[in-house]
């Protein structure tokens, strides 16, 4: 089996992890980042009016669609990560010096994971916002969602929300993969270890941590314009990124970029944990193939 697939493979193992462990504090941020001021009092008032009038359940609605196409994104994360440092090494070797590639290697990560996430978050979030059970739901599920979305509203509306997604993930790949890349050589250099030999410890925090403190205000304004309307028939706040930031700052302030913020930091040491723990794992059973 070749590297790069190996890569792809324990990626998707690291993404379905993501998605499980991560996604019932996600769609917690989700409803605390877009319903309106006031709504919710905290983390745990948010999960118990999900509780209350959803069920338990509730806490996985739109887990599908991620579970698919977050595991391809963190596939897509990992094998291009993987190939383009080994191939910024290589030339580095070549040259006779090194100098850091993770930043520049994480960048190429933006637009073929950006095709998928876009949609797939977009989807996911409309699912998590929307409430009632049975009929009462406009989206039955992802297929449901897809389709009509894609026949009201064409591509666009899939891709709706796709600006604030790159920038989103143009700055927060640079942090996440750089944060990891450094910490794991420097404790490597410190305790003397080969990188098989090294445990993670609370690295993934880390990383979760230094990302999220880079990118929270950027999802935020990527929330509100996914679960915005399409049209100024569909109710429709914002004519895009820089309106939203601009009507969020006047309306809520600094505050109102930083709600939903409570589960985020909870959810990130897990999620990222997952990820990085399916991935290692999945990397080490791979490698002998």
């Amino acid at each position: 089996m070749s590297n790069t697939l190996k890569d792809l493979t324990a990626g998707t193992a690291g993404g379905i992890a993501q998605v499980l462990v991560g996604q019932p504090f996600d769609i917690c941020k989700v409803r605390m980042q877009t319903a309106p001021a006031g709504t919710y009092q905290g983390l745990l008032h948010c999960a118990g009016d999900i509780i209350k009038n959803e069920g338990p359940l509730a806490f996985y609605k739109g887990t599908l669609s991620p579970l698919l196409g977050i595991g391809a994104c963190v596939s897509i994360q990992f094998g291009v990560l993987e190939a383009a440092k080994r191939h910024f090494a290589s030339q580095n070797a070549a040259a006779g010096f090194a100098r850091p590639t993770d930043f520049t290697a994480s960048q190429l990560l933006v637009s073929p994971t950006s095709i998928v996430s876009g949609p797939v978050e977009h989807i996911r979030i409309r699912l998590q916002t929307q409430k009632g059970n049975g009929a009462d739901r406009l989206y039955q599920g992802p297929g449901d969602a897809v389709r009509k979305i894609a026949k009201a509203h064409g591509l666009a509306g899939l891709y709706k929300g796709q600006v604030p997604t790159l920038w989103r993930e143009a700055s927060g790949y640079a942090v996440y993969f750089l944060t990891y890349e450094k910490l794991v050589q420097r404790d490597i250099r410190i305790g003397q270890q080969t990188r098989e030999d090294y445990s993670r410890g609370l690295l993934w925090r880390d990383c979760g941590y230094a990302l999220w403190a880079v990118i929270y205000p950027i999802d935020v304004v990527k929330s509100r314009i996914q679960t915005d309307g399409f049209g100024d028939k569909d109710g429709r706040k914002y004519s895009g990124m820089l309106d939203c930031v601009r009507k969020v700052w006047k309306a809520e302030g600094a505050q109102g970029f930083l709600r939903g913020l409570g589960p985020t930091v909870i959810r990130s040491p897990f999620a990222n944990g997952a990820t990085f723990l399916g991935f290692e794992l999945a990397s080490r059973a791979l490698s002998n193939l």
